[in-house]
């Protein structure tokens, strides 16, 4: 049973969620603070957060930031701001999706269980892939670049997957939409991928702004430029 919490203050949004995240078999754990939050980190284990932006003592932004600097668990970003700046910020700090407020209750769970399978989708092989100077051990989850650990999202190490499962192909936005969100495309928008590739290519490129592995394929999507081997 996958244990969620819920980083929410709006007690009548709660009552929904948590009465819809339990009816679907989620252990679910509520904090209606940073300071809460905090609190149920240190001392349970999340496999999933969902996490509202505005909160009484601070901003989740705050709590996403704090939650990566150790941990590569899963976030959802509730929020009632609607603007594509905040979007923004939210997947530049390393979120893995979000979810504009009032949520539509089939897209809440759809979201959850896609997130979820992406990020336990390295315990299911035993292949170790390497392209260039970028080794995947995937039983593990660990993504190497010159034998030093890279710490990426579950959509980033998605991502990076795909492309290594592709090496020298095309792979269109949209087949890579299809491919890490698994959902319709009326729920993602072009900007969020274009965010998610710029993050993954900071952290896997010697220089971002001239990439070596990830190359833009103009009007079409992307190519990962090297080949990969593994077993």
């Amino acid at each position: 049973m996958s244990r969620i919490l819920v980083v929410e203050d709006d007690e009548n949004f709660v009552f929904g969620i948590e009465y819809t995240l339990k009816a679907e078999g989620y252990e679910v754990v509520l904090a209606g603070s940073l300071m809460e939050a905090r609190r149920v980190i240190a001392v349970t284990g999340i496999d999933i957060v969902l996490l509202d932006i505005n909160l009484p003592d601070g901003t989740g932004y705050e709590l996403c930031r704090e939650i990566r600097t150790s941990s590569q668990v899963p976030i959802i970003f509730l929020t009632a701001l609607d603007e594509e700046t905040n979007v923004v910020a939210g997947l530049e700090l390393g979120a893995d999706d979000y979810m504009t407020k009032p949520v539509r209750t089939k897209e809440l769970l759809s979201r959850i269980k896609a997130v979820l399978r992406r990020n336990n989708s390295s315990k299911e092989s035993l292949k170790v892939w390497k392209s260039g100077e970028i080794e995947v051990r995937l039983l593990e989850g660990i993504v190497l670049k010159n034998g030093r650990e890279v710490l990426l999202t579950s959509i980033e190490y998605r991502l990076l997957l795909m492309f290594l499962s592709h090496p020298k192909q095309i792979c269109s936005r949209s087949a890579i939409l299809r491919d890490i969100w698994d959902l319709s495309g009326e729920f993602i928008d072009d900007n969020t991928l274009s965010v998610h590739i710029r993050r993954l290519r900071e952290k896997l490129e010697s220089n971002p702004a001239s990439p070596e592995y990830i190359l833009t394929v103009r009007g079409i999507g992307y190519k990962w430029n090297t080949e990969t081997t593994g077993g």
